[in-house]
This record gives C-alpha cells, sequence and structure tokens, in this order.
C-alpha cells in the first residue's frame, strides 16, 4: 500500500474492485483482511468451516438471522454504517436469549466511494466485532455502477447459540406481566435526522447504537422465563409494543409519563410534528418479564452500562386484546397503533 488509507492503485473503489482480479485480491488484501482477517476468515475459501463443539458447549439450539442495511448518511453522530451492521445482526440474536458468535458480510460498493471512507467504515466494524466478541468470518463484495447504489449497502448475517431453557417469543406475553425499556427511546432516529443535514438544529444527537447481549445474559441469569424480547429498531417502541399484543392476543398498557424520551429529541419530534414512540432506536430493547421478576431484572439491568437508564413503563392486561393503549400525561387515554407509512426512510 502507499498509504494507510488506499490500495495500490487508485484512491476509490472501481468496477475492476469487484472483478475477480489483481483489483478486487487488493481491496481484499489490503482494506478487508487489514481490518477483520481473523484465523476462520483468513483461508479465504468460499464458505467458513467451524468446529461445532464450540456450539454445544453454550446451548441445544442455533439461533440465525440476517439483515440488510441501507442507512442514509453512512457516516453520522456516534456511529456509521459498519458499526450498525455488526450491532444490529448482534442484536437481532441477542432478542432470541442467543449469544452471538460468528458473522457474515456482503458488500455492495458504489463506483467512486471513496477508499479513505471504506477504510474508515472497516475500522469501525472490526472495532465492533471487537467490542461484542464475534468474529467476521465470510464474506463477499461487490461493485455497482455509479448511481446503481449510494455509497455502500451492507448485509450481515450471524449466528449464535441459545441456551438451553430459554424460551423467549412474541406470543408469551401474559396479563400482570411488566413492560420495561433499557433507556431512551429515539436517539438514533433524531441522530440520522440532524445528520442529514435537512434542519438546522443546535441539539447534540448521537445514536444509542450498541451490543444488547451481554445485557441480555445478565438479565437472563436473574430471570431465566423472560416472556418477550425486542430490540425497537424500525418502528420504534410503538411497533414493538403492538406486535407483541398481536402475537399473544393481550392488551399492553402503557404510562406517558414513564417513557424516556431526551428534551433534544422530543424538541425535534415536536419541531416536526413526529412521535418519539415510532423513532427508530439502534441500542434499546423491549422486555416483557412476569411480575414477580420484574424489580429484580430492573435491578440487573440498571447496573449494566447498557441499561443504566432501564424503567418500567407498562403492563400487560387481558383487555383490549391486540390494542397498545397509553395512559397520558394528562390523565386522558389513547391508542397507540401501528405506525402507518414510513416516518423516516433509510433509517438502518
Amino acid at each position: 500500500m502507499n498509504s494507510g488509507n488506499t490500495l495500490r492503485h487508485g484512491d476509490t473503489v472501481t468496477l475492476a474492485h469487484g472483478s475477480g482480479g489483481k483489483a478486487m485480491r487488493e481491496l481484499i488484501d489490503d482494506l478487508l483482511l487489514k481490518h477483520l482477517g481473523n484465523p476462520l476468515l483468513a483461508p479465504l475459501e468460499d464458505q467458513a468451516r467451524i468446529a461445532l463443539d464450540g456450539f454445544v458447549a453454550h446451548g441445544d439450539r442455533l439461533a440465525f438471522t440476517t439483515d440488510s442495511f441501507v442507512v442514509d448518511p453512512i457516516e453520522f453522530p456516534g456511529g456509521d454504517i459498519g458499526k450498525l451492521a455488526v450491532y444490529g445482526t448482534v442484536n437481532d440474536l441477542a432478542m432470541g436469549g442467543a449469544m452471538p458468535q460468528y458473522l457474515s458480510c456482503g458488500l455492495i460498493l458504489e463506483e467512486g466511494l471513496p477508499l479513505e471512507t471504506l477504510d474508515r467504515i472497516l475500522a469501525s466494524m472490526a472495532m465492533a466485532t471487537r467490542e461484542a466478541g464475534v468474529s467476521i468470518v465470510t464474506g463477499d463484495t461487490k461493485v455497482v455502477n455509479r448511481g446503481k447504489a449510494d455509497k455502500l449497502f451492507i448485509n450481515t448475517s450471524g449466528v449464535g447459540v441459545v441456551p438451553r431453557g430459554v424460551e423467549i417469543a412474541a406470543n408469551r406475553a401474559r396479563p400482570g406481566d411488566k413492560v420495561i425499556v433499557n433507556g431512551f427511546v429515539g436517539d438514533h432516529g433524531a441522530a440520522i435526522l440532524q445528520a442529514r443535514g435537512d434542519l438546522a438544529l443546535d441539539a447534540e444527537l448521537a445514536t444509542d447504537c450498541q451490543p444488547l447481549h451481554g445485557l441480555v445474559a445478565a438479565m437472563l441469569a436473574v430471570c431465566p422465563d423472560i416472556h418477550c424480547l425486542r430490540d425497537a429498531t424500525r418502528g420504534g417502541l410503538a411497533t414493538v409494543l403492538n406486535e407483541f399484543a398481536a402475537a399473544s392476543g393481550t392488551a399492553i398498557r402503557l404510562h406517558e409519563a414513564e417513557i424516556p424520551v431526551r428534551e433534544a429529541v422530543r424538541g425535534v419530534c415536536e419541531i416536526l410534528g413526529l412521535d418519539p414512540l415510532y423513532l427508530a432506536n439502534e441500542g434499546k430493547l423491549v422486555a416483557i418479564v412476569p411480575d414477580e421478576c420484574a424489580d429484580a431484572t430492573l435491578v440487573t439491568m440498571r447496573a449494566h452500562p447498557a441499561g443504566a437508564d432501564s424503567v418500567i413503563l407498562g403492563e400487560v392486561a387481558a383487555a383490549p386484546a391486540g390494542r397498545v393503549m397509553m395512559k397520558t400525561a394528562f390523565g386522558g387515554e389513547r391508542i397507540v397503533d401501528m405506525l402507518v407509512g414510513e416516518q423516516l426512510p433509510r433509517i438502518c
């Protein structure tokens, strides 16, 4: 390489970098392996070969998930598309109680993408994998003509192991259960809005993007029978709760005064006519747990860095089945429905 951020030939991605020839090999050696290399990835076979005994030692089932990331812009306050891809897939595994192990990574690069930008994104992905304790063990890279994509799209798939006895599912909410969220909602959606530069905002906003599997493991240690668990990404808190209510045939009752929203996020929503309950998050989970272990779960969550601001914000009821209701700050009650339409496109 002629510098720390460029390949031996050129400063931007070209169609040759997806051709399978020398330029593509340079891209793999000088950028991808530089940041993401590990013993399982290094052979560069068409598949990763992983010993099964490492899975069996941690549980009795595999969890497998996949997700694609098209966020705009690809770099934003507190994160970027690479960090988002790693933590998003790790968190999808964690929501089933699984301990994440291995990821794949597929890159769709637009011709003309600065290699310096790609270098930063890959460095961020590498840092995220180290923090999450996972490895990227296989992948693929394609290049499309200028204008046929928007800079960079990423697909990540992940495999994890579910511990014996853990049965988390959206249809397990029961009347009397408590609803817990691990902190302020709407941060990611508001940060992306600000990063797009369409608004002259002085507020300091940053994504909440973070890995949640450590928090989930701590929760399971004190409450092995967590009923429901999901990260509140696209569609936000309201969408997740509606999914739980519909799947379990129960009602969920929220208390508006208990829902944590930063003043800066609330201000953005008031200016734009948005509801923070529908804004995307990338580091927030919603848990429904039996009443008898709710307090212990909350204490445990608050002791973890990813759950310091956790609150109980509602409970599960029998009726009206399939509905989410909220007691407002003024003492009234309103329906919190599923999101209709697209509040913010390309949020993740």
